[in-house]
């Protein structure tokens, strides 16, 4: 059995202790009103999500501009004239578990719709292989692109074609093949046992890629 970790704080935590990894790490905090307000001022946007959990299931966008406080859960917005309001209407909405704060990252769409990748590894007896490199394209109306909540796959060179059309493709799927065999080694080294990763990145408009998440049982 491959060993697994749920949490998407330790996760993040481990990585955070090596500089190659934190510069794509979104600044990421506990949830609690002084954290969420301070990131809101800092950032303009970000995400909550439950420490535990996958899917896409329970995540929120919460923004802030022009002095008006929006979350998105599902496809459902609702805005706020002042924080307090908004806060206390988030409690109500998110579901009654840990959560973490995650700053918004812009991703390059297509359509108008974010695109990320998940790229999936498996230990075998040579060593580390890579099993995927696809693209996640959000479904009309939606923050999120997972499968399960109807995003839509793509390859990953169709995926950085069509929302990165500037930027040369193949440079950049190595980039990503690299960066998740120095983030596997860091894993491994911290946690001897896992036989699976599946690294969720995204790229911005400039193209850097930043790491929202790392499962240990990816689907």
């Amino acid at each position: 059995m491959s060993r697994q970790l749920a949490s998407k704080w330790r996760k993040t935590a481990l990585l955070m202790k090596y500089p190659v990894a934190a510069a794509h790490i979104p600044q990421t905090k506990v949830f609690n009103s002084g954290n969420l307000l301070h990131m809101l001022h800092h950032y303009g946007m970000v995400f909550i999500k439950p420490i535990v959990g996958g899917g896409g299931y329970g995540v929120i966008r919460v923004s802030r501009s022009g002095g008006v406080y929006r979350y998105t859960h599902t496809n459902i917005s609702r805005s706020f004239n002042n924080f307090g309001q908004m806060y206390r209407s988030l409690l109500r909405v998110k579901a009654r578990r840990k959560y973490l704060i995650q700053q918004g990252i812009h991703l390059a769409t297509i359509h108008g719709r974010p695109v990320d990748y998940r790229v999936k590894v498996v230990k075998t007896e040579q060593g580390w292989v890579f099993r995927s490199l696809v693209g996640r394209w959000a479904r009309p109306g939606l923050c999120v692109t997972n499968l399960s909540r109807g995003g839509t796959m793509l390859s990953g060179k169709r995926a950085l074609a069509l929302s990165l059309p500037h930027i040369a493709n193949r440079y950049k799927r190595r980039e990503m093949r690299s960066l998740t065999l120095t983030c596997t080694h860091i894993m491994e080294s911290q946690l001897p046992g896992i036989g699976q990763l599946g690294f969720d990145y995204g790229l911005d408009h400039s193209g850097k890629i930043w790491i929202l998440e790392v499962n240990t049982r990816p689907q």
